[in-house]
C-alpha cells in the first residue's frame, strides 16, 4: 500500500501541475501579460490553482509559495504549521497579558476568567493542530482526501476555540484586553486556520476538476441500517452494550446512587474513578435522584457511556449564570470535552431562570458525542454545542433565547424542541450557530423534530415573538428538515443577530419538508435561504453532515439515515 500511495501522490502532483498550466494560461491571457506566464515555476502554478478559491489569496500565496513543491500534502502541512505557530503566539500572549494586568492592578475576576479560559481553549487548539499534522504526515495522499472530513473537523474546532476565547471578554471593562489579544495574535489564528480549511477545499476542487476522485464514498451516499435497525457502522460489541443497558442486564463499571446503594454518591466521583489509560467503554449507571453538582469530563476520560433511569428520574442540576458574574462557558452544569462521550436517559438542567441570562445546562466540546432519551432544560443558552460532531436523538431541549448554540456540527433528530416563556419584552430564538468561515464544517440540523411552545407561552397567543434562528457569526448555518413546526413561530422565521452586526449576508437557513402551522416559508425574510430542494437537503443527512459511517455506530443506537416523510 505504501508504494501505491507514493505512485498516486506523484500522479496527482503531475495532474495538478498540468491542470494548473491550463488555468494559468487562461488567467494570463485574461490579464494581457502572456510573457510573464511562461516564466512561472511549476510549484507557483500549483499554488495559484490551490489559492484561487481562498478568501485571502495574497496570504495563501505568501504561505504556500516557499514550499517549492506541487505535492498537495506539503501545502496542507505548511499551512497547519503556520497556524500552530500563531496559536502558540496567542497562548504566550495570554500569559503575558495576565501578568501585566495583575502588575498594573487592572485585573479583575472577569479578565482572569476570560484569560484562563483562553489558555485552556488555545491548548485544545494546539491538540487539534497536532492531530491534523500527524494525520497528514502519516497517511497517503488518497487517504488524506478520502478522510478530509476529519481534517476539516479538527481545523473547524481550532476556529471554534479562537472565537470562544474572544467571546469570553463580554463586558466593556474587558474589551481593552480582548482588543490586544485579537489584534496581536488571535486574528492571525483565525486567518491562518481559515486558510488551512481553504487549502484543503482548494486542493480537493482542483483534483475534482481534473476528474481525479480520491474519495471512495459517493457524494450523496446515505447511511444504511441493518436488519435490527442499527446503523451499519455500529460495532457489534457496542450494539450489545446498548441492548443490555436497555434491558437492564448490563454490568456497569461504576454505579452512582444518592441513597448509598451504589459505589458512589455523586456523579463526579464516578467520573473521577475512570482508570488511567483505560481502553474501551467506561460504563456508569446513575440511579434515580437529583444530583446537584457541577461536572467536567476532561479529555483524558474518553469513551464514557453514562446512563440513568430516564430524564424524569435521573437529573443533574445546577444554577450558575452570567447575571451572577460567571462566564457563559463556565455556567454549564455538565461539561464534556472528552471524545466519544455517550449519555442515555438523563436530564441536564440549569435552573437559573430567565433572569440569569446565559445559563448553560450542557456544554459539549468532545468529538463524536451522542445523547439519547435525554432532556436539556434551561432558558437562555441551554445547550452549548461547543465544537466537533454531536448527535442527539429522542431528546427534549427547552429554553428561550439562543438555547441551541455553538460552533459544532450538531444533528438533532426525533426530538422535542420546547420553547418557553421568556422575561417581559424578550423574544425567543431557538438556534444561534457560530459558523464563522465558509469552509467550516459546522452548523445545526433539526430533523424530524417537534417544535413546540410550552403551555405558558402558548397562552400568550402570539404576543411573544419567536424565531427559528439568528446568525451568531458570519456564515451561520441552520437547516430544518421534516419537522413539525408550531404556529407560534413568527412568519419571518429568522432575525439578524443585531443592528451593529446583522450577519445576514452569508447566513444559510434552509428548510425542507416541514409541516405544521409554522412551516409556511412564503413569509420568510428574503436574506435567508428559505425552501431548499431534496437534493440540497440530502447534503444534511446524518452521514453527509456528521460522517456518521465512521463513528456513530459506536453509540449503539438506531437513527434515521435519510428522509422519513419525503
Amino acid at each position: 500500500m505504501a508504494g501505491s500511495g507514493k505512485i498516486i501522490a506523484a500522479v496527482v502532483s503531475i495532474l495538478l501541475v498540468v491542470g494548473v498550466v491550463v488555468g494559468a494560461v487562461v488567467v494570463v491571457n485574461n490579464n494581457g501579460s502572456g510573457n510573464n506566464g511562461g516564466e512561472l515555476k511549476t510549484s507557483n502554478k500549483a499554488v495559484s490553482a490551490v489559492c484561487q478559491s481562498a478568501d485571502d489569496q495574497k496570504l495563501c500565496h505568501d504561505v504556500l509559495t516557499p514550499v517549492n513543491t506541487s505535492n498537495p500534502k506539503d501545502y496542507i502541512t505548511q499551512v497547519v504549521k503556520f497556524s500552530t505557530e500563531s496559536v502558540l503566539k496567542a497562548l504566550n500572549m495570554s500569559d503575558r497579558l495576565m501578568v501585566e494586568s495583575v502588575a498594573n492592578g487592572t485585573s479583575d475576576g472577569g479578565v482572569k476568567m476570560a484569560l484562563d479560559d483562553c489558555k485552556d481553549l488555545l491548548q485544545s487548539a494546539i491538540h487539534e493542530l497536532e492531530a491534523s499534522g500527524v494525520f497528514v504526515n502519516s497517511q497517503s495522499l488518497p487517504e488524506v482526501f478520502t478522510n478530509s472530513a476529519e481534517l476539516k473537523n479538527w481545523l473547524g474546532a481550532v476556529i471554534a476555540y479562537q472565537q470562544s476565547c474572544l467571546d469570553g471578554f463580554d463586558t466593556d471593562g474587558e474589551k481593552h484586553v480582548q482588543g490586544q489579544l485579537q489584534s496581536e495574535s488571535l486574528d492571525s489564528v483565525m486567518k491562518l486556520t481559515a486558510l488551512a480549511l481553504d487549502v484543503v477545499a482548494g486542493v480537493s476542487k482542483v483534483l475534482s476538476e481534473l476528474g481525479l476522485n480520491l474519495t471512495n464514498r459517493p457524494v450523496r451516499r446515505l447511511l444504511g441500517l441493518d436488519q435490527y435497525g442499527f446503523p451499519t457502522w455500529l460495532y457489534p460489541h457496542d450494539r450489545k452494550l446498548i441492548n443490555e443497558a436497555s434491558q437492564g442486564s448490563i454490568v456497569p463499571n461504576a454505579v452512582v446512587a444518592k441513597d448509598g446503594s451504589g459505589q458512589y454518591k455523586t456523579v463526579l466521583e464516578a467520573i473521577n474513578a475512570y482508570p488511567k489509560k483505560h481502553q474501551g467503554r467506561w460504563v456508569i449507571y446513575v440511579k434515580a435522584g437529583i444530583y446537584d453538582e457541577y461536572i467536567t469530563v476532561d479529555k483524558a476520560k474518553r469513551n464514557i457511556y453514562m446512563y440513568g433511569d430516564g430524564p424524569a428520574k435521573t437529573i443533574i442540576t445546577g444554577r450558575k449564570n452570567f447575571a451572577e458574574g460567571v462566564k457563559t462557558m463556565r455556567t454549564a452544569t455538565f461539561t464534556t470535552v472528552a471524545e466519544g462521550f455517550i449519555a442515555k436517559g438523563i436530564a441536564f438542567e440549569n435552573t437559573a431562570g430567565p433572569g440569569g441570562h446565559q445559563a448553560v445546562a450542557l456544554r459539549v466540546m468532545g468529538d463524536r458525542s451522542a445523547f439519547f432519551d435525554c432532556a436539556f432544560r434551561g432558558h437562555q443558552d441551554t445547550l452549548y454545542a461547543h465544537a466537533h460532531r454531536q448527535f442527539y436523538r429522542n431528546c427534549e431541549i427547552s429554553g428561550t433565547i439562543d438555547f441551541i448554540f455553538g460552533y459544532a456540527s450538531t444533528y438533532i433528530q426525533n426530538s422535542k424542541i420546547i420553547v418557553r416563556k421568556p422575561k417581559a419584552n424578550q423574544q425567543n430564538i431557538i438556534v444561534a450557530d457560530g459558523t464563522d468561515q465558509k469552509n467550516m464544517p459546522s452548523g445545526v440540523v433539526l430533523h424530524n423534530c417537534q417544535i413546540l411552545a410550552e403551555p405558558s407561552l402558548e397562552a400568550e397567543n402570539g404576543k411573544v415573538r419567536t424565531f427559528l434562528a439568528r446568525p451568531w457569526k458570519a456564515f451561520s448555518r441552520a437547516v430544518f428538515i421534516e419537522n413539525t413546526i408550531g404556529g407560534f413561530i413568527n412568519k419571518e422565521g429568522y432575525i439578524p443577530w443585531s443592528a451593529a452586526a446583522p450577519n445576514t449576508e452569508h447566513a444559510y437557513f434552509g428548510e425542507f419538508g416541514n409541516i405544521g402551522a409554522g412551516a409556511d416559508a412564503s413569509g420568510r425574510v428574503k436574506w435567508a435561504k428559505g425552501l431548499i430542494s431534496k437534493d440540497e437537503a440530502s447534503q444534511f443527512t446524518v452521514d453527509n453532515f456528521l460522517q456518521a459511517n465512521s463513528w456513530l455506530h459506536d453509540t449503539g443506537f438506531p437513527f434515521d439515515a435519510s428522509f422519513t416523510k419525503n
